[in-house]
């Protein structure tokens, strides 16, 4: 079984290498775009670990991007020491989010849990919006003083992209096989069966939800980190789970792979959209829509399900013949 789990995570250490050597090949603009995708796949998995697999859908999710991008900016500046080393912070910021509101948003169920998270996100944009020590709605701008080499901030903030996007695929992969990972399946599958079989439903989607705001947080601070700047309109903006929301249901709930696929897809098209046909504002946001409604009406499972349907039919096909 170890053999097995070793074996699935191989592609990590190509990966890796790939990550290593990419600033050889690409510039500044590249490694900033490959950071976004690298940077949505990890803050799209957080969110399918919390709704595929822990059965708790949220449409705020971009609470923890501004916590995590505010509490690094505000202690860069506060301490002056290195974002790089604050870095580990805004997870811990992320995760102790999370703890503190489960109490209250676990009282909620389906719909009513979505939007009462959706609701403490702007609540709290709000109040950040409103505090001039954190710049009010005119942001705040990065310290970068501490930094020994400012020439070396852009591949460091690449590698660290990387580094998310990779551990947030391989780290689904190995909590969904431990106990744990059964347990959130099991709850999502059915909660009163988990709970007749001795599964602590609400601790085991406290994990999920802890894991999801910190990991969540510590990727919105390497986005922002990478922009130098942050103001509460984007750190706090809906997009941002809108795109969570996209790219795992288009792709595949409840998969590993799902995400990523649908965040490939998302940016493709956001270039050929936005860039390519110069398709911008409300009618950007209805292609995307109607790209999400034919997805839903002829992949309900996702393209990955779709994928694996047609995998099936082909194998059966010649049995059929004969």
């Amino acid at each position: 079984m170890k053999a097995a789990s070793l074996a699935s995570l191989a592609w990590t250490l190509p990966c890796a290498i790939a990550a290593l050597l990419a600033p050889q090949w690409l510039d500044a603009g590249l490694m900033r775009l490959a950071s976004e995708v690298l940077l949505a796949i990890c803050m799209a998995q957080m969110w399918n670990l919390l709704a595929g697999y822990g059965g708790l859908m949220s449409l705020g999710h971009q609470l923890f991007i501004g916590v995590g991008a505010y509490v690094l900016f505000d202690l860069a500046q506060r301490t002056g020491l290195s974002p790089y080393w604050l870095l580990p912070l805004t997870g811990v910021a992320g995760a102790l989010c999370a703890a503190l509101i489960a109490p209250a948003l676990f009282r909620l169920r389906d719909a009513y849990f979505a939007i009462g998270i959706w609701v403490m996100a702007e609540v709290v944009a709000l109040l950040v919006s409103k505090t001039s020590a954190l710049g009010g709605s005119a942001g705040i701008t990065l310290d970068m003083s501490a930094l020994d080499d400012i020439a070396l901030f852009g591949q460091i903030s690449f590698w660290l992209a990387c580094a998310l996007g990779i551990a947030s695929v391989a780290g689904l992969q190995i909590l969904m096989r431990s106990r744990l990972g059964l347990a959130m399946t099991a709850v999502r599958d059915n909660e009163v069966a988990a709970r007749s079989v001795g599964i602590d439903v609400q601790r085991v989607r406290l994990v999920a939800f802890v894991i999801s705001g910190g990991t969540t947080a510590l990727a919105g601070a390497v986005y922002f980190m990478g922009g130098l700047f942050v103001v509460p309109a984007s750190a706090f903006d809906i997009n941002w789970v809108v795109m969570m929301l996209f790219a795992t249901l288009i792709g595949g709930i409840g998969t590993i792979g799902g995400p990523v696929i649908g965040v490939l897809i998302w940016f493709a098209l956001r270039e050929v959209l936005a860039t390519s046909l110069g398709i911008s504002g409300g009618w950007y946001l209805i292609a995307m829509g109607a790209v999400a409604v034919l997805v839903s009406l002829y992949a309900p499972r996702g393209l990955l399900g779709l994928f694996g349907q047609l995998g099936i039919r082909l194998r059966a096909s010649p049995k059929g013949a004969a």
